[in-house]
């Protein structure tokens, strides 16, 4: 059987304040859950993935009949695994118990990721660990390249699924390169495993701030006959770093800023900000509601043109920062946008007329994510205050370094005169929930694949509508060589946005 999805068990959960839906990750007793690790070896699963398993582990969210096997190419021992592991695991500052615990569930098994024979050997070796328990559900996840992707996926179909329940795929970006590779990602994927086992995995989706604009949006009444065009004059939605590729230049050269970054991140995001509202945000079948209204909104996307769009590549500065054509691995007379700032035109009555800005960008000025919702001028105000300046009021929600939430709001200047002074209304989340357990983005997903929860997972047909949106884009900076304007590392970026 695979996918199989069984009932949720009630119950009381310690980490409740994931989603405040107790009870839904707890198996019983007697049903076993291997967790396969495919790419052990690398940053990806020493950095994110068995970090986030060991926060369920100590949360007690996994069955307490767990195994996890990481498999690799490369040749070492469960030891070895063990203590590569360790130093990562121990950044989580958890009880030393708790570490060792948790690492003795973990094992290693060596094998090629598009091997049948080795596959088979690994279901033999699992099958042997779920002996003694009534039911075994496994998830596999891909901390791989994609170009093993489908390969990998096969043979575990072919040999590597639970006989006495679900099997799960974790995979990882990126998701193709453009329409085309993605479309045969998909169809390759799609001939061996349907929909609901394929759980392909946007970090961003699992970021609190992000998460909280489904409540945000439509758990406030004021907010919805105020959030359209008639109110609305921009949505900013922006994403920076205050370093530079720092030794991954190498591989960031084969993709960029708009395929790393705002092709999926932020396109993620603005779908959640620009949807209609979905039917269901919560319970079983928030999963396909919630992807429905995002890819509603999508369809309602143009693709991007250059005129819409600034492209930048930083340089030196005087500080001794390199250039990103100084990085390893980076041709010296690389093309690659390490920096965008494009428009994105919905065409719907909603948003008609509103621009959405993305902007991405490397070795900027700070790192900060954000969304900015900027209201238009109120009527008439310039007259009431008599020619005083009125500013626009701005919704503003910070994803990263900070989790919070700000209106900038009109109030009266303390003094004898009516004079507009702009202020915030502020929530910061650690101030105000000081004391709420609020966990990692990788943490939060891989519980959602245990609950079977698809929501804050994308969905196919929102992966080629993205793709769809800006591989014109792409293709026309790669066919007309288009320089990318320069700006110093440390800058707010080219001055040409």
């Amino acid at each position: 059987r695979v996918c199989v999805v069984r009932p949720e068990v009630e119950g009381p959960l310690p980490m409740a304040a994931l989603d405040g839906e107790p009870g839904a990750a707890l198996e019983p007793s007697a049903r076993m859950l291997t967790v396969v690790v495919l790419g052990a070896s690398g940053d990806l699963a020493k950095k994110k993935t068995y970090p986030s398993l060991l926060d369920l582990y100590a949360s007690d969210l996994l069955p307490q009949r767990l195994q996890v096997v990481g498999y690799a190419r490369s040749s070492k021992s469960d030891e070895d695994l063990r203590s590569s592991l360790r130093p990562y695991l121990d950044q989580r500052q958890l009880p030393a118990e708790v570490v060792q615990r948790f690492l003795e569930h973990c094992t290693y098994f060596q094998g090629q990721y598009a091997s049948h024979d080795d596959m088979a050997r690994l279901h033999t070796q699992l099958c042997e660990g779920e002996s003694s328990s009534t039911g075994a559900d496994r998830i596999f996840y891909f901390a791989i390249p994609s170009n093993v992707f489908v390969d990998s996926a096969t043979s575990i179909k072919t040999s590597g699924q639970s006989a006495t329940g679900y099997t799960r795929l974790i995979v990882e970006k990126p998701f193709g390169s453009d329409l085309a590779s993605a479309t045969a990602l998909c169809d390759a994927l799609g001939k061996t495993w349907d929909e609901d086992c394929l759980y392909r995995i946007d970090h961003y989706l699992g970021k609190e701030m992000v998460q909280n604009l489904l409540v945000l949006r439509f758990a406030n009444a004021f907010l919805e006959p105020v959030w359209n065009q008639h109110y609305i004059t921009a949505v900013h939605i922006s994403f920076k770093e205050d370093f530079g590729t720092e030794g991954r230049g190498g591989y960031f050269d084969n993709f960029g800023i708009i395929r790393d970054v705002i092709q999926n991140h932020l396109m993620q995001v603005l779908s959640l900000v620009a949807m209609e509202p979905p039917t269901h945000i919560s319970g079983e079948m928030s999963g396909n509601a919630i992807r429905d209204a995002k890819v509603n909104v999508l369809q309602c996307i143009t693709p991007v043109k250059l005129e819409d769009v600034v492209l930048g590549q930083y340089q030196g500065n005087s500080d001794g920062a390199a250039a990103y054509t100084e990085d390893d691995g980076v041709p010296k007379d690389s093309r690659t946008e390490t920096y965008c700032s494009c428009v994105v035109k919905i065409n719907n009555r909603r948003w008609h007329g509103v621009p959405f800005i993305l902007t991405a960008g490397k070795a900027l000025e700070q790192r900060k994510a954000e969304i900015r919702v900027q209201f238009k001028e109120v009527p008439g105000a310039a007259f009431m205050f008599e020619g005083r300046a009125v500013p626009n009021n701005e919704l503003v929600m910070e994803i990263q370094p900070n989790q919070e939430i700000k209106f900038l709001t009109n109030l009266k200047k303390p003094g004898l005169q009516a004079m507009p002074v702009q202020s915030e209304l502020d929530l910061t989340y650690k101030e105000s929930f000081a004391d709420a357990s609020n966990p990692e983005a990788y943490t939060r997903l891989i519980l959602e694949v245990l609950r079977g929860n698809q929501a804050a997972f994308v969905r196919q047909d929102e992966l080629l509508e993205a793709w769809r949106i800006f591989t014109p884009l792409l293709k026309l900076m790669e066919g007309h060589r288009i320089n990318p304007l320069p700006y110093q590392y440390g800058s707010p970026g080219p001055r040409g946005a």
